[in-house]
């Protein structure tokens, strides 16, 4: 991949790297490193990570008038690797990645881990190389539209649950539609949820999707917490 796609990423969000070479590490995957003798965007992430923590905790104190307990949630939901992943999807990140050969062929311009790794790694190369508020540019375009959505949203809910139980270990939840029945008026769908997208953790019913997949991740969390450990692979 040539310089021109990255000059692309930066035209986007009005950059202009003093340093291009943290624009490409961020861009740079574990595999490609390895592959070309290369440094990985692992460190810039760990910046990334705490950059992002911080504006999305602003953005929260002043939007969200809630004691810390509400707030810390929050933060949590809006930075794990479920919306990291979005986030990235949403500025199209995968297509400018340096991935090696096999990471690649395996669809690694798609993976929940590795975009949300690089959007934190692509944020830490902004702050490093221009400061706070030129990050503020791509969380304004692309982070907080998204939480503005969200906001006010119940935290009470089991897929919030779930998704903050697994956030601490770095694992990914996917909830799928297996089956629709009945008729028209009074559909039934059955929903499940994926951990790391093999490993089954539970499935629930409803009559719309949303509250198969509340019901998937309630029956998910009931058997989590009765230390249940049939879940299985397909």
């Amino acid at each position: 991949m040539g310089n021109d796609l990255l000059h692309e990423l930066e035209e986007r969000f009005q950059l202009k790297f003093n340093r291009f070479d943290l624009l490409v590490q961020a861009m740079t995957h574990a595999s490609y490193a390895n592959e070309h003798d290369t440094v990985s965007n692992e460190r810039l992430e760990f910046l990334g990570d705490a950059v992002l923590d911080l504006a999305v905790g602003k953005f929260l104190f002043d939007h969200l008038d809630e004691p810390e307990g509400v707030l810390t949630k929050k933060r949590a939901q809006e930075v794990c690797e479920t919306s990291l992943y979005q986030y990235a999807k949403t500025i199209d990140l995968g297509r400018y990645l340096l991935l090696g050969k096999g990471e690649d062929k395996s669809g690694g311009r798609d993976k929940p881990a590795v975009l949300a790794d690089a959007f934190e790694a692509f944020l830490g190369a902004i702050f490093l190389d221009k400061g706070y508020n030129e990050v503020m540019k791509v969380l304004d375009k692309v982070v907080f539209p998204a939480i503005k959505r969200n906001v006010h949203e119940d935290d009470s809910d089991f897929k919030s649950k779930l998704q903050e139980l697994v956030q601490s270990d770095k694992r990914t939840l996917e909830y799928v539609i297996i089956s629709e029945s009945g008729p028209a008026h009074e559909r039934a769908f059955r929903a499940r949820v994926y951990m790391d997208d093999v490993i089954i953790m539970g499935e629930g019913e409803g009559k719309t999707k949303k509250e198969a997949e509340q019901n998937a991740a309630k029956a998910t969390l009931e058997k989590l917490a009765s230390g249940s450990s049939d879940q299985g692979e397909e």
